[in-house]
């Protein structure tokens, strides 16, 4: 092996101190809110640098737990996130499809329509009208629906299906398929890297979404996470949660609203974490394959 001249071990150093502090700044905030609520909170009152906890304690979870409401807004939240990715996986795939197809005739014009949508869109208001009258307010449909395909990500599945030798689906029809057995049969499994990353970014999407819940639910038996926890990092939110709970533990004088909050945080992004690593080698293959071709 040739040996390193010093600007190599110059740059190489160099290049390590920076990674190092872009993964530090990256990682550690989320690392901060999980030491911070598993310490105890009159420990974690001091203030400073959260590497490991004070004082250990899982009782702020305990509690978390203990309110009826948590569990309410994580059912929402997954059956929107399922159903969600589940829908807009399908919908994208049945539009994806014929638009890769060269003998589409009309296959510029509906591209060209769906592209549009992409650069403008009708708005906050006419789309609350639009779920309004539809009958869909306090509805998880109201979630799910209004946002069930992204051009995006079906531009990204079409381009993806074009990289597919044509040669597979004439075959399939000489013997008989018809449209939809080529695609559930042939086409769908062959993309199972860009249908990894496609539904990783409709989950995401679904689980981190905000506005929709705050626009168009109203009933507490109907909230989602992210709304919840929105409730949870304002001080009234967090004294509420407090307040509920403190008839059944005597413990819960020991505990801020601070703690409360890291709590909500973390219990609210673990899910991703748990399944982001399982997807995450799709995430490169599926997006760069499905970006070759225009």
């Amino acid at each position: 092996m040739n040996k390193k001249t010093a600007p190599e071990i110059f740059g190489l150093s160099l290049n390590t101190i920076l990674l190092f502090i872009f993964a530090f700044s990256t990682t550690y905030p989320f690392w901060h809110v999980i030491m911070y609520s598993i310490s105890d909170s009159r420990a974690a009152m001091s203030g400073g640098l959260f590497f490991i906890p004070r004082d250990p304690t899982l009782l702020a979870y305990r509690m978390l737990f203990k309110t009826k409401l948590i569990f309410i807004v994580y059912r929402n939240t997954i059956i929107r996130t399922v159903a969600g990715t589940g829908l807009s996986v399908l919908l994208s795939s049945l539009t994806a499809y014929p638009l890769s197809l060269a003998r589409f005739k009309g296959r510029s014009f509906f591209s060209l329509m769906i592209f549009f949508t992409m650069l403008f869109s009708g708005g906050m208001i006419p789309t609350y009208l639009v779920v309004k009258n539809l009958g869909l307010l306090n509805s998880l449909w109201a979630l799910i629906l209004p946002g069930a395909m992204s051009a995006y990500n079906m531009f990204i599945l079409r381009n993806f299906f074009q990289s597919i030798p044509n040669s597979l689906e004439e075959s399939a029809l000489l013997d008989g398929a018809n449209p939809l057995q080529v695609l559930f049969r042939i086409i769908l499994p062959l993309s199972a890297p860009a249908l990894a990353a496609i539904a990783m970014f409709y989950g995401v999407g679904n689980w981190n979404s905000y506005l929709d819940g705050v626009l168009y639910i109203n009933d507490a038996n109907k909230q989602i996470l992210q709304v919840y926890l929105r409730t949870m990092l304002g001080t009234a939110g967090a004294k509420g949660v407090l307040g509920d709970i403190s008839g059944n533990l005597s413990d819960a004088s020991s505990l801020t609203e601070e703690t409360m909050k890291m709590v909500t945080i973390t219990v609210s992004v673990i899910p991703v974490l748990i399944v982001y690593p399982f997807l995450q080698k799709y995430y490169t293959k599926g997006i760069l394959i499905g970006s070759v071709k225009g």
